[in-house]
């Protein structure tokens, strides 16, 4: 793949009308294309997204689903995949880019999370470790890959839940991630307004469940997500 080759930036969003314009706005420093996939927004997402982004397309409720459908009319050789409420660091396409002429298919930043709780430094903290140790990447720490193992591999896997997971297992089966030091920085609003000890240890369970064969949508339910 060329050094210069386009990065595509593909945003899953639902009611982020709070956050997008910071995040968007962002995202037009870079040199990108922005696709933000809308889930079926009843706030003022798509209108924000519709002035920021390069692309606003709407696809089927639930992450995966979004992402696929952003990748399908992506323009760029590599692929980003973002969070609404995360920011990429300064300079993330040119690291990407140098990560990929490098010889990586895939990879993932280090992450930061923001938010009041004191916990939530460590926890980003065992997330970088853990992601290094084990080679899985979730989609908090904005997961990239090239664009033709993306399409081989059949992209994100049809399920409501652990679907950064599975897809970094079928990566990872064929070459090991590209662990980038630079942090991203996402919102640690999740963890705070459920009980930040009381979601790491949900998260972690689910996991389990998830290494042992449980349903992704049973465990999407004891997440806390709606049934289709």
């Amino acid at each position: 793949m060329k050094a210069r080759a386009k990065l595509s930036i593909i945003l899953p969003v639902l009611n982020e009308a709070r956050g997008i314009a910071e995040t968007l706005a962002a995202l037009r420093l870079l040199a990108a294309e922005i696709i933000v996939v809308d889930g079926g927004s009843d706030d003022a997402t798509p209108v924000i997204a519709q002035g920021l982004a390069d692309q606003l397309i709407t696809a089927p409720r639930g992450r995966a689903r979004q992402m696929n459908a952003g990748a399908a009319v992506a323009r760029g050789d590599i692929l980003l995949f973002l969070h609404a409420d995360t920011l990429l660091p300064v300079g993330a396409d040119q690291c990407v880019i140098a990560a990929v002429a490098a010889g990586a298919e895939w990879g993932r930043f280090d992450v930061r999370i923001t938010g009041e709780s004191l916990w939530l430094p460590l926890i980003a903290v065992l997330m970088n470790r853990r992601s290094r140790l084990t080679g899985i990447a979730t989609g908090d720490q904005a997961i990239f890959v090239c664009r033709e193992v993306f399409a081989a591999l059949g992209g994100f896997p049809a399920q409501p839940l652990m679907e950064d997971i599975e897809l970094s297992r079928r990566l990872k089966a064929q070459s090991p991630p590209a662990c980038l030091r630079e942090r991203v920085l996402t919102s640690g609003r999740r963890w705070e307004k459920h009980g930040v000890l009381r979601t790491v240890l949900l998260m972690w369970s689910l996991r389990l469940r998830y290494f042992f064969g449980a349903d992704p949508q049973t465990l999407a339910r004891a997440y806390g997500y709606a049934s289709d």
